[in-house]
């Protein structure tokens, strides 16, 4: 038996999206925000409930998901597996983008639900050791939580380090699922008696998959693998030369702190390069604002590598 990697975008959705198997979604949600007694969720509605695209199509679809509760509370989900760049900032966009777009011009504020947005991120982004972190809008004096429509959990599966031994929760059990499930060969005994983990499995089980959806999750994971070299290449490049004609500068000038200085230089470039690489990938499949949003660069740069 093998398992599609959840953290593939088109296995994700698959997972996690799917209309007919909801209780996967609730259970999930409920221990990630730690929902409880009366704050459980015990129904949900998906909110972009698309079936998994054709790559022709892809261009035109967001493979992340959004649910509302019973009182109408929004989630957004979106699992990233590539750091590239200013994903607070478009955590923030997505967010705020979701609670604007609740009203209507003539309806009134207090219509107004809570969005929830949750970041799985298969990279390190915070200072903290904690895997998991919740973010809220405090009074700075008091730490009064007087502003609550936001609320931001942001999920760092490489600080996640628990073996199938050492799983206590549920929440456990869904980040060993996240990160590991692609490594298993069966259902682990520690799950066998959850249902929701039991049909996650099911669906995350690549044999009964179509051929259709199959080529969509290997076109996926192989546009991964080639962003992640052009990363790498472009990082590497572009840092050689920095130090290169720092290290040349500083010489000439008699200043040490020329290869230190030279070596800065390298990083931002390698950084604006890399940038460039994964948006020239990108560009026959997302439209130039999303391009913009998931890079980091204007809309003026893609614009510009487009023509």
């Amino acid at each position: 038996m093998q398992f599609a990697d959840p953290r593939n975008d088109v296995a994700f959705k698959k997972i996690f999206g799917d209309e007919q198997h909801k209780e996967i979604l609730i259970s999930f949600l409920n221990a990630i925000l730690d929902f409880k007694g009366d704050k459980k969720i015990a129904h949900v509605d998906l909110v972009n409930s698309t079936q998994v695209p054709k790559i022709e199509e892809m261009k035109l679809t967001i493979l992340d998901i959004k649910a509302k509760n019973e009182a109408g509370e929004e989630f957004i989900i979106e699992m990233q597996k590539r750091d590239l760049y200013d994903f607070t900032k478009r955590s923030l966009y997505y967010t705020s983008k979701a609670y604007v777009e609740q009203l209507d011009v003539s309806q009134d504020y207090n219509r107004l639900k809570k969005v929830y947005f949750i970041g799985i991120l298969n990279f390190n982004m915070l200072d903290n050791e904690a895997y998991i972190s919740r973010h809220l809008i405090l009074n700075k004096d008091t730490l009064s939580h007087d502003l609550q429509d936001f609320e931001f959990t942001f999920i760092e599966l490489n600080k996640f380090t628990k073996g199938l031994d050492e799983l206590d929760t549920v929440l456990d059990k869904w980040m060993f699922f996240l990160k590991n499930a692609t490594t298993l060969d069966f259902i682990p005994k520690q799950y066998e008696e959850i249902p929701e983990f039991n049909e996650a499995f099911l669906i995350a089980t690549r044999y009964k998959w179509n051929k259709e959806d199959m080529r969509v999750y290997d076109w996926v994971a192989m546009k991964e693998r080639d962003e992640e070299n052009a990363l790498r290449k472009a990082r590497d490049t572009a840092l050689a030369k920095g130090m290169a004609e720092g290290l040349a500068e500083g010489l000439a000038e008699g200043r040490e702190e020329g290869l230190a200085e030279g070596r800065e230089e390298g990083l931002a470039e390698g950084e604006k390069l890399a940038k460039l690489t994964i948006a020239r990938n990108l560009l026959d499949i997302l439209d130039d604002q999303t391009i913009a949003l998931k890079t980091g660069l204007t809309p003026t740069d893609v614009q510009k590598l487009r023509n």
